[in-house]
């Protein structure tokens, strides 16, 4: 944060402090209530919530379910925050109606990225709407075509490397997964002619995306208006593209063009605003995720070489059978892979906290049979990255183990429904994640097949600085060049 974005975030926090101090006052005079509220998290009044939380909110729920349970609620500034930790107490968060729980209201920092009417500045009813675009864009039919692109950018990009050499397995992964991307979302013309400046202004777009951009969006710092410069252009590039493809009447295989083909249930087509809106939704929830992903599996991989032994010898067994071959259903045969994969995620969702604002009074029950009442107006929470490694669902919940998803064992199914929530879950379960076990698992494949590995850097930490939470720092790998064959 530079000098200018410190000043402006300062003098915004002493106007919000005034307004919480007045509604402190109130609060003190007001008459109690016979609810019974969570337990509240201690901290001094105004700002210390906002302190304690800006800190970590990790470390700050791990502390504070360990003195409060699984259900207690975080003061920061004018706002509320209940959290619900584990499977037992989480089922309303991921069960309830839109009317009751709603995201629009705690995800309107993303409006000046994504655009305007899309995702969380439409209603509810025409957000659902929008996600079955999603839903239609992603079906089995489009996965397939979508796999035979990945299998293409995998080929192609790692063709590039030496017979032997040393790479930071991030870097590379991160600049595959958007080639990827721009391939099967984006669709062919910015993949093959706009590659470039694409790939520059959505870096401006995410880079706009600050922890200051959730409490202030529309703030006027550098990192905003490069921001809203880089929506600007995109939308420009986007509109150009549909109006050929129109025009033309030529049908690509890739998101864009069902976006473009989507109606609305009352016969209206999507707009380019919409169109391009919806892309940068796609993008953002996707490449984050699969690259981020894709780098900790192979680093834990390589840190434990029982699961990349397993893994090499699951591609021997698939190649057995189906030769060199890599599409839809042979990755869907991929149980070792799949399940180094899920384990990568169990330990580092990338969202580390879920929200959701209460619109209506409810009533939970911890695991250990405690009833706390919500009060409408609370934000209430999740923690993927915490509630992943609760003690009592995961045994050893720290260790790297993909076998604890595996038959007879099945831990992510032991505390029964959102015992693991990487994903989400219920309602709003992330409609995009067949399709980013397949890009890994594409990725994943041909790195298997093509090269032997090492991990020479130290083991790699999280970068809790960003937004989404990612890998801090380079994973440096030794590589060389070498075909597995099933008789190796």
């Amino acid at each position: 944060m530079d000098l200018a974005e410190h000043k402006l975030f300062a003098a915004g926090l002493l106007l919000a402090a005034t307004l919480v101090l007045a509604k402190l006052v109130a609060s003190v005079l007001a008459p109690r209530s016979g609810k019974r509220l969570p337990p509240t998290v201690s901290a001094p009044p105004v700002v210390g919530g906002l302190l304690r939380f800006m800190r970590g909110p990790i470390p700050m729920i791990r502390e504070e379910y360990a003195k409060l349970g699984g259900v207690f609620t975080l003061n920061i500034l004018n706002r509320k925050i209940s959290f619900f930790i584990g499977p037992e107490v989480s089922g309303h968060f991921f069960k309830a109606p839109e009317a009751q729980l709603s995201q629009q209201e705690v995800y309107q920092f993303n409006v000046p990225t994504f655009g305007p009417g899309v995702v969380f500045d439409v209603d509810y009813s025409v957000r659902q709407e929008q996600f079955r675009f999603f839903t239609e864009a992603l079906r089995v039919t489009k996965l397939r075509s979508y796999v035979d692109q990945m299998v293409v950018e995998a080929e192609g990009y790692f063709s590039k490397w030496g017979d032997s050499g040393t790479v930071d397995l991030k870097y590379e992964l991160e600049h595959l997964i958007i080639l990827t991307a721009s391939r099967c979302l984006l669709g062919r013309e910015v993949r093959d002619k706009l590659f470039d400046d694409v790939s520059a202004l959505f870096h401006d777009l995410d880079n706009g995306m600050r922890p200051i951009s959730v409490i202030f969006p529309y703030l006027p710092i550098p990192a905003h208006r490069r921001r809203d410069r880089a929506r600007a252009r995109i939308a420009e590039i986007f509109s150009t593209i549909i109006r050929s493809r129109k025009s033309s009447g030529k049908s690509e295989d890739d998101m864009l063009q069902c976006f473009i083909d989507s109606k609305y249930k009352d016969g209206r087509s999507t707009t380019e605003g919409e169109i391009t809106g919806l892309l940068i939704a796609a993008l953002f929830a996707g490449q984050h995720t699969s690259s981020i992903t894709s780098t900790w599996t192979g680093a834990y991989m390589l840190r434990h070489k029982q699961f990349f032994s397993a893994a090499i010898e699951e591609q021997k067994e698939i190649m057995a059978r189906h030769g060199n071959k890599l599409d839809h259903d042979i990755l869907s045969e991929m149980d070792v892979l799949y399940r180094c994969i899920k384990e990568a995620l169990r330990l580092h969702p990338p969202l580390i906290m879920l929200l959701r604002y209460s619109h209506d009074d409810f009533t939970v029950t911890t695991k250990e049979g405690k009833e706390y009442d919500i009060p409408k107006g609370h934000i209430v929470a999740t923690s993927p990255a915490f509630a992943n490694r609760l003690p009592h669902i995961y045994k050893d919940p720290d260790t790297y183990d993909p076998d604890r998803f595996a038959a007879g064992r099945e831990e992510d199914k032991a505390a029964g429904a959102f015992s693991y929530i990487s994903f989400g879950g219920g309602r709003h379960g992330c409609l995009g994640e067949p399709f980013a076990y397949l890009q890994i698992k594409a990725i994943w494949s041909h790195l298997l097949r093509n090269f032997e590995f090492e991990l020479i850097s130290p083991f790699p930490e999280n970068n809790w600085k960003a937004m989404v939470v990612g890998v801090k720092g380079e994973v440096m790998v030794r590589y060389k060049r070498r075909k597995l064959s099933v008789d190796n």
